[in-house]
């Protein structure tokens, strides 16, 4: 049986390499060469509380080159330069009603994953590879992933053009939000960063305007630019483990407003919520990617990264190379700052 390199969490807070069995394709699948496999923070926070080694490896923001088809799928995909939806595309049935409806994440039947990009290759149904246009660089493809979430948060949030986004946190989602805004048709859009180089790099994918995490800043910030209203659309990315920025969404946000969650909060939280109810506001959560208005999210990240209407590659600040993971050298691409 052929074999691989993976990387795995060794559940003693590090990554460790072994070679495990290369997957092979079944019917509707595909297997794809990794070229660059995005670290997202979930990566990392998913290890915090695990004692025991993981089985497969993990990654989900990848870019790679169908190697091989199964039963079913056109031979001609073979050489495709692809950006992979691992998490719900490429898993899905596709025949349950969540996926006639095109909400893959949210499908009733998925097949189990077998493993993620932290390997050199891996096995995803053909339907959830999405092509990459030849101007795009493997670490851009690796990139549609998380401004696919962005593209979906946004979306859901049903912002209209002109209208002032607040986003809260500059980490990897926090900066593709507002790359996803910009290029969407935000009219003013106010950040909030920890750090000097996130408030730097939000400024350079097309924040107004960057203040801190701390105090009323940006509350003063919004009803500056507003007329005292606030935020039409505020976009939480930061999660955690209490309802601060919860609350602070709320705060900012107009009467009648919407408020998208993208963070992901991981332990139970208390909310008080009476304020939202009698603002009126809309609270909605967001997870992953769809089709929504006949096209999927990861095809209109993929059409901003190729028509340059974000320059969201300027994050991809450090890579990691392997070169005997593969005969040419396997990248992954950092996508924080």
């Amino acid at each position: 049986m052929a074999t691989m390199k993976a990387a795995f969490f060794d559940g003693h807070s590090s990554m460790m390499l072994a070679d495990i069995p290369a997957p092979e394709p079944g019917p509707d699948d595909v297997i794809i060469r990794v070229r660059a496999t995005g670290i997202c923070g979930s990566d990392l926070l998913m290890n915090v509380d695990k004692t025991e080694p993981d089985q497969i490896p993990f990654g989900h923001e990848v870019a790679g080159e169908i190697a091989e088809v199964g039963p079913g799928v056109d031979a001609r995909l073979v050489g495709r330069r692809v950006a992979i939806e691992t998490i719900g595309h490429g898993l899905a049935c596709a025949t349950c009603w969540y996926c006639r409806q095109g909400q893959f994440r949210q499908c009733l039947n998925k097949r189990p994953n077998e493993g993620g990009g932290f390997a050199q290759y891996m096995k995803r149904r053909a339907i959830g590879c999405y092509p990459l246009p030849d101007a795009l660089s493997w670490e851009d493809g690796a990139l549609v992933e998380p401004l696919a979430v962005s593209v979906h948060g946004v979306r859901r949030g049903q912002m209209q053009g002109g209208e002032t986004v607040a986003v809260l946190g500059c980490g990897n989602i926090g900066l593709t939000a507002i790359a996803a805004a910009r290029a969407l048709g935000a009219g003013k859009i106010i950040a909030t960063a920890r750090h000097a180089q996130q408030a730097e790099m939000a400024k350079a994918l097309g924040a107004d305007e960057v203040v801190s995490s701390e105090g009323t800043d940006l509350k003063e910030a919004l009803e500056a630019a507003t007329e005292g209203r606030g935020a039409d659309l505020t976009i939480e990315t930061v999660g955690g483990h209490t309802g601060a920025t919860l609350e602070q969404s709320i705060n900012v946000t107009r009467m009648q407003g919407r408020i998208v969650i993208l963070g992901g909060f991981r332990r139970p939280i208390t909310m008080d919520w009476l304020q939202p109810l009698l603002k009126e506001q809309s609270v909605i959560f967001s997870s992953c990617y769809s089709i929504m208005n006949g096209q999927h999210d990861y095809e209109v990240a993929i059409d901003m990264l190729a028509s340059g209407r974000t320059a969201l590659r300027q994050i991809v600040t450090h890579k990691w190379a392997r070169s005997h993971l593969s005969g040419q050298a396997s990248s992954r691409a950092r996508c924080e700052v």
